[in-house]
């Protein structure tokens, strides 16, 4: 088995297991909180007892595949880094942390299965940091394909554009930790602001 074959399985995994990881994302913010909200009481106790936990079993581990795959992708790419790769491999490794370190222990509280905690509390929490990675989605995916397939802009590493990249990221990331879901606190909000971040990585990477 070549290495070039080694490379093509990991490339494919990469994509494979992100398909996975980010419908499910989608799948919980567009259409099983709506769910929550309109069904009935055993509907909703069916539902967190049996659904949900089956559900972020395969978006937990999608996002674990995916993190672990494009680690390696970044190791075969490190003499061609681009400020799109940079920006989109730090959306990434930010939302496959909020998979692990925020959203999953804190919906085993909301969900009642682990015991103790408030479940309002950390439903909230739950929700913001997976809001925020809803938001982070379009413009990761973005400069993930950008960074080798579009060639006229981004191919520097470092400049300004990029830095201001990086904090807005990381502002919004501490956002997700400590704020407020703002503009993200509907369907169609998170959505047009994941739209909007989009824009701003392109404007910042093409133009600063």
């Amino acid at each position: 088995m070549t290495i070039e074959f080694i490379n093509f399985l990991a490339r494919w995994g990469h994509v494979l297991f992100g398909i996975v990881w980010i419908g499910m994302l989608y799948y919980f913010n567009f259409v099983q909180g709506g769910y929550f909200k309109e069904a009935s009481a055993e509907g909703l106790a069916d539902a967190k007892a049996k659904l949900a936990p089956s559900a972020l079993w395969w978006f937990r581990w999608g996002a674990m595949f995916t993190f672990i795959t494009g680690l390696y992708l970044l190791h075969t790419i490190s003499n061609v880094l681009n400020n799109y790769i940079i920006v989109g491999a730090v959306m990434g490794i930010l939302m496959a942390a909020n998979v692990w370190m925020v959203i999953w222990p804190a919906q085993r509280i909301a969900l009642g299965i682990e015991e103790g905690g408030d479940k309002a509390a950390a439903g909230a929490k739950a929700l913001l940091a997976s809001r925020t990675n809803t938001l982070f989605s379009a413009p990761m995916l973005f400069g993930m394909l950008a960074g080798p397939h579009y060639g006229q802009y981004g191919t520097e590493v470092g400049g300004t554009g990029l830095t201001v990249m990086l904090v807005i990221v990381l502002a919004l990331e501490v956002n997700a930790l400590k704020g407020k879901q703002g503009p993200m606190t509907t369907v169609n909000g998170v959505i047009g602001s994941s739209l909007a971040l989009t824009a701003v990585m392109v404007l910042a990477l093409n133009m600063l």
